[in-house]
C-alpha cells in the first residue's frame, strides 16, 4: 500500500513523541511492505514563528491532499500572553474544521502492568475500557468571541445535525463495543445541552435501538467517572465538556501521555495525536512519554488507511514493552528508574520486530 502521512511536530515535546512514531510507521512500512509518504510541516508555534500564522497555507494545502495527518503537539509559554493575537491552537481549530473532523475518539485502557500508577485504587480502576466520542468542531471554541478591558463572552451554540452526525459516530461505536451509550450534557441549565439531549434521544431511538442510551450531567458525569469507571463504555459529549473530561479520564490509565486520539469526519482526512500538551517544561530534556503518540499511529493505520493488523501489531508491541517494565518518567514509581523517550521508542519496536 502507498500513503500519504502529513506530519505535524509541533511544539515543545511534539516533535520528541513524533519521531518515535515515525520509526515505528518507517519499521510497519519495511515489515508490511507498504511505502507511507512521510511529510513534515511547520504547524502551530513553530508555524508562527517561521511564517507569522499556526496554519499555513502551504501546510493546509498538503493536509487535505493526506491519507492522514499525524499531530504531536502545540503551544507554549511564548504564544499564550492574553494579549496575543496569533496563538497556535488557532490552528488547531482551523485544521479540525478545514478537514471536517468534527468526531474526536479517545479510548481509555487500563494497562495491567500500570494499575498501580494511577492515583486511584487498583480495585477502582483494573479493567477499565471506555471510549470518549467528543465533538470537535461546534460548541463554545467556535462561537463568536468578544473582550474588551471590562467585559468578555464566548457563543456557545450547536446545531440539530451536528449534533446528530456526532451521536451517529458514538452510536456505531457503541454497537460494536458493549452496546452501552452515555451522553454526557449539562441539561438543568444550557438551552444547547437541553437541543443535545433531545436529538441524541431522537437519534439513538431511530437509529440504535439495540444500545442502551443513558443521560448523565456533566458534573455527575466527572464523579462517576473516578468513583466507578467500569462502568463506562462509550461517552459522547459536546467539545469543552469533552476536552475536560478525557483530560480527567487519563489518570485513570495513569498518565496523560498514554491516551491516543483520532479526529474523524466523513471519509475525510483523519487527524492522529497524543491528548496531552506540548509540556514546555519537559521539553528538550528527551524524558516525553512516546506511547500516546504511538498509539495515536495504530488508530491511523487502522481508521485511516484500514490496516487493522498493523495496528493490532503495533499496539501488542507497545502493550509489551509497558508490561515489561519500559517506563518513562511519568510511569516510574518513586526510586524506580525511567526510559528515556527514545528508549522507550526502542522497548515497542524490539518488540515489533520480534512479532513481525
Amino acid at each position: 500500500m502507498k500513503a500519504r502521512i502529513a506530519v505535524l511536530p509541533g511544539d515543545g515535546i511534539g516533535p520528541e513523541v513524533i519521531a518515535q512514531g515515525l520509526r515505528c510507521l518507517r519499521a510497519l512500512g519495511s515489515a508490511f511492505g507498504h511505502d507511507f509518504e512521510l511529510t513534515e510541516l511547520a504547524f502551530g508555534g513553530a508555524a508562527i514563528e517561521l511564517h507569522g500564522e499556526p496554519l499555513p497555507a502551504a501546510t493546509l494545502a498538503a493536509c487535505r491532499q493526506a491519507d492522514a495527518v499525524l499531530l504531536g503537539a502545540i503551544g507554549g509559554p511564548r504564544w499564550s500572553a492574553p494579549e496575543a493575537a496569533v496563538r497556535p491552537e488557532q490552528g488547531l481549530l482551523a485544521l479540525r474544521a478545514a478537514l471536517g473532523a468534527f468526531a474526536n475518539l479517545r479510548p481509555v485502557r487500563v494497562h495491567a502492568a500500570l494499575a498501580d500508577a494511577s492515583t486511584l485504587r487498583r480495585e477502582v480502576i483494573e479493567g477499565v475500557d471506555l471510549v470518549f466520542v467528543r465533538e470537535l468542531t461546534g460548541g463554545i471554541y467556535f462561537g463568536a468571541k468578544h473582550r474588551d478591558a471590562t467585559s468578555a463572552s464566548d457563543l456557545c451554540s450547536y446545531t440539530a445535525a451536528e449534533i446528530e452526525r456526532v451521536v451517529r459516530v458514538a452510536g456505531a461505536l457503541a454497537r460494536a463495543r458493549r452496546r452501552r451509550l452515555t451522553s454526557i450534557d449539562k441539561s438543568n441549565v444550557l438551552e444547547t445541552s437541553r437541543l443535545w439531549r433531545q436529538v441524541t434521544m431522537r437519534v439513538m431511538a431511530a437509529e440504535f435501538p439495540d444500545v442502551t442510551l443513558e443521560h448523565m450531567l456533566v458534573d455527575a458525569a466527572a464523579m462517576h467517572l473516578i468513583r466507578r469507571p467500569r462502568d463506562f463504555d462509550v461517552l459522547v459529549t459536546e467539545n469543552m465538556f469533552g476536552d475536560i473530561l478525557t483530560d480527567e479520564a487519563a489518570m485513570l490509565a495513569g498518565s496523560l501521555g498514554l491516551l491516543p486520539s483520532a479526529s474523524l469526519g466523513n471519509g475525510g482526512t483523519g487527524i492522529y495525536e497524543p491528548i496531552h500538551g506540548s509540556a514546555p517544561d519537559i521539553a528538550g530534556r528527551g524524558i516525553a512519554n512516546p506511547y500516546g503518540t504511538i498509539f495515536s499511529v495504530a488508530l491511523l493505520l487502522r481508521h485511516s488507511l484500514k490496516l487493522e493488523r498493523e495496528a493490532a501489531a503495533l499496539e501488542a508491541a507497545a502493550n509489551a514493552a509497558i508490561a515489561s517494565g519500559a517506563r518513562t518518567a511519568d510511569l516510574a514509581a518513586p526510586g524506580q528508574p525511567s526510559l528515556s523517550c527514545a528508549a522507550a521508542g526502542d522497548a515497542v519496536l524490539s518488540n515489533l520486530t520480534r512479532r513481525g
